[in-house]
């Protein structure tokens, strides 16, 4: 009986398939985890990239800023044209246009901000107020593997950008 268990604990075939089946899991958890994580990334950086867009195309707009503009006074625009850019890349939206991001369904938050008299520097001298647009939105991130039921719940990518108003 001691016979069999020793050949048994000597017998070496089938060890790499069973090291196999060990580490697979494993190595399949770290491969899709980098390409959810690298898209999560991806999907940070067009979001970035479109609201800083947004930010530099509502800087620009004749007519946002208003000379009554208050010192310390925070506005919200209304700004179809600004929200258009930011969720597609473009002034004209004709149906069936995908936005830069997939299920990017909320409109983004437009607000200019009059500060004090020289309270920025570089630049600008210290006898204007510099309005400055702020664009910012959050978006639910779209997961990657979200038909496989691996969806990443309840994650939003947010950003947000500030310009100073060029086009009085």
């Amino acid at each position: 009986m001691m016979g069999f268990f020793r050949t048994f604990l000597k017998n070496e075939t089938g060890v790499a398939g069973a090291e196999m089946a060990l580490m697979v899991p494993l190595l399949m958890t770290i491969m899709f985890g980098s390409f959810e994580l690298g898209h999560y990334f991806w999907t940070e950086h067009k979001l970035i990239k479109s609201v800083r867009d947004a930010a530099r195309f509502a800087a620009r707009q004749p007519g946002l800023y208003s000379p009554d503009c208050v010192a310390g006074v925070v506005t919200a625009v209304p700004a179809p044209d600004i929200d258009k850019v930011a969720r597609y890349g473009k002034l004209i939206v004709v149906t069936g246009d995908k936005t830069i991001i997939p299920g990017w369904t909320d409109a983004v938050e437009v607000q200019l901000d009059c500060p004090a008299i020289g309270s920025y520097a570089g630049i600008y001298t210290s006898k204007t107020s510099v309005p400055i647009v702020s664009v910012s939105a959050t978006v639910d991130y779209p997961s990657l593997f979200e038909d496989l039921g691996f969806g990443a719940a309840n994650i939003e990518v947010s950003a947000s950008s500030q310009a100073a108003v060029m086009g009085l």
